[in-house]
Parts: structure tokens; C-alpha cells; sequence
């Protein structure tokens, strides 16, 4: 199958990036691609090959996640709250500008050290179109991203050998092969929706 081998070279080539590859996939990963556990999965099969790198690893991953998170952030201020209507509603706009202006940075906080499958780039995508400070926005991301992608890190050297043997199962190809499928639409359509939004402002 021409896409299933599309996909395993692709993979295969951003392992043989090393911490380039997670610096690329750090910036895709908090923009408004979507790619779910894209760069966590690469982050465990590195370290776990590495483990002398962990550190490096996290860092790349973490800045390569707040040049992707500028962008979103440069995006979505421009937009401003403009740029929320229709994706939600005043009432919920309302509290999320509560929300953001008491306790923003723990929400940032928050979002950026939860594990795959919580709407980080949403989150600061809100955050960014209610005007928080980009600084205090970008630093808080900056921390709490290397806080995770170190967490995942050690949990690659503790669970190495465990990892790298599931790494060579087919089960987990195929599942690779379905997370790129959803990836490709996933971001096909948000960025569908954000030319659509541009077009209308």
C-alpha cells in the first residue's frame, strides 16, 4: 500500500533526524496542524535508545513547541475575539476572558503538561485572540512543555526495553498508519476553517 509506505519512510527518516526531527515535529505539533502523539511517540523511541540525550530531547521538543505555539499565537491575536465567533459561544467567551485574566497562567500551565488528547493549541489559541501577554504567554509554555516532554523522557528510560519491543510490532505500524490518516485530516480541515475565517474578516 503506496500511503502505508509513504508513512513508514517518513517516520523512518525523522528518527534518523534525531532531535531535529522532535524540534520539527515540536513546532507542528503546537500549530494548527494536527498531529496527535506524533512527537511523543518519537521522544520515547529516541530516549529510549539515548538515554544520555534525554534532557536534549526534552529541550527540542519544548522549543520547538513554543515557535509552533508564535504562530498560533500570532494567528489568533490578529484575529482577536472576532476570531472565536462561531467557534464559541458568547457566553462561554465571556467566561473564558474571566477566566484567562485571573488565573491565565495556570491554565496555560496546565495545558501545556497534560498528556496527548487535551486541546492544548485551542487553549492558546483562546488565550492569544483575549490579548494575554505574549511573554508571560510564550515563557509559561516554555517551562511546563519541557516539564512534560521530560516526564515522558524518563518514563522512556524506566519502560526502555518495553518500548523498544513494541516499537517492532505490527500492531503498532498500523496504528501509526491511522494516527497520519487522521492527522491529514485533522489539519486539512483546520486549515480549511482558518482560510474560511480569513476570508470572512
Amino acid at each position: 500500500m503506496l500511503l502505508k509506505t509513504i508513512v513508514v519512510h517518513l517516520a523512518a527518516f525523522l528518527s534518523s533526524l534525531g532531535g531535529f526531527g522532535l524540534f520539527l515535529l515540536g513546532i507542528i505539533d503546537s500549530s494548527f496542524l494536527f498531529l496527535p502523539l506524533g512527537i511523543d511517540l518519537l521522544l520515547m523511541g529516541l530516549t529510549a535508545q539515548h538515554r544520555e540525550r534525554m534532557l536534549l530531547y526534552a529541550a527540542l521538543c519544548a522549543a520547538g513547541s513554543v515557535i509552533g505555539c508564535f504562530t498560533t499565537d500570532w494567528i489568533s491575536r490578529k484575529g482577536g475575539e472576532a476570531g472565536l465567533e462561531g467557534r464559541v459561544s458568547p457566553r462561554k467567551l465571556a467566561y473564558l476572558e474571566r477566566v484567562m485574566r485571573k488565573r491565565g497562567a495556570l491554565v496555560l500551565a496546565v495545558a501545556s503538561i497534560l498528556p496527548p488528547g487535551f486541546p492544548f493549541t485551542p487553549v492558546v489559541a483562546v488565550a492569544a485572540a483575549l490579548k494575554y501577554p505574549r511573554p508571560k504567554l510564550l515563557g509559561i509554555i516554555a517551562v511546563f512543555r519541557f516539564i512534560r516532554f521530560a516526564i515522558e523522557g524518563w518514563l522512556a528510560i524506566v519502560f526502555g526495553s518495553r518500548i523498544l519491543k513494541i516499537a517492532g510490532s505490527p500492531v503498532l505500524h498500523w496504528a501509526i498508519f491511522a494516527l497520519v490518516l487522521i492527522s491529514i485530516a485533522g489539519s486539512a480541515w483546520s486549515v480549511h476553517s482558518w482560510f474560511r475565517k480569513s476570508k470572512v474578516a
